[in-house]
């Protein structure tokens, strides 16, 4: 087993919005922003019911895969004022552990985003993303990298928002991002 030791997700800001570390709590309101078969247009799939949802939250503020490799950051995201859940931000860690690398021990995160249909549109994911970026950065990841489904074009922007560009890599039916 692996045992890196990975950055804990802290509450953030950006300039509308404010990112919750995910908490088992988040499950139930969660559950009403993602209960909507649209947004899995492009990734497939339907979504999870209340328990299934409440099982992976348990899973994921764990903040790390149970043999250690990868850790897990998860924020939901609501309005700086309060309100209802917008989405979520995650971010994958793991280090680059190539020894013929140059950059072995390099922190690189995969990142997605998932904003609830109705709140659509308002560039939320794109500034969360942002945030969660820069706060990654100031810790040490330097690669960042996004699965984006080659017709999902609102997903793309976001990538390209980020400084993500498309490489000629498919997994799933994705389109692989990198910076």
């Amino acid at each position: 087993m692996i045992n890196h030791q990975w950055p804990e997700a802290e509450q953030l800001h950006s300039s509308r919005l404010l990112l919750e570390p995910l908490r088992r709590e988040h499950a139930d309101e969660a559950f009403l922003l993602f209960n909507d078969s649209s947004l899995h247009t492009f990734t497939g799939g339907a979504p999870d019911t209340r328990e299934q949802l409440a099982a992976r939250f348990a899973r994921q503020v764990l903040g790390t895969s149970p043999d250690g490799r990868s850790g897990w950051l998860n924020w939901m995201l609501r309005h700086r004022d309060g309100g209802p859940l917008l989405g979520t931000v995650q971010a994958t860690l793991t280090r680059v552990e190539d020894q013929a690398a140059e950059d072995t021990g390099t922190v690189q995160a995969e990142l997605a985003w998932v904003v609830g249909y109705d709140h659509q549109g308002n560039g939320y994911a794109t500034e969360a993303a942002a945030a969660v970026v820069a706060w990654l950065t100031a810790r040490g990841a330097h690669r960042f990298s996004a699965h984006v489904h080659p017709d999902h074009h609102a997903s793309a922007t976001v990538a390209h928002r980020l400084g993500l560009h498309p490489t000629d890599r498919v997994v799933d039916g994705e389109v692989r991002w990198t910076t």
